[in-house]
């Protein structure tokens, strides 16, 4: 394989890695780690409540994602007819 086609790939490769999704067992591990980090302990209501925060904040976002995408894809449509009119 030539040099300049790895070039061409590579990005390929690199978004399609940026592609993946986590399962929800990745995504609450993740949570977890990022509340015990904050200092919360594993089983407390306190890092409960710490992981309800994160699922809220990323439910909001999500909303207001889609919120933004469906104002930009979904505007109304404007036709404009001009009548020009000449005098005589």
């Amino acid at each position: 394989m030539r040099p300049h086609s790895l070039l061409l790939i590579a990005p390929l490769f690199a978004l399609l890695a940026g592609c993946q999704t986590m399962t929800p067992e990745e995504r609450r591990v993740a949570d977890e780690t990022t509340c015990a980090s904050y200092g919360f302990r594993r089983g407390t209501d306190a890092m409960a409540r710490c992981m309800l925060d994160i699922e809220l904040d990323r439910r909001a976002e999500s909303r207001s994602l889609q919120s933004r995408a469906d104002a930009m894809m979904w505007r109304p449509m404007v036709v404009e007819r001009r009548v020009i009119v000449e005098r005589r």
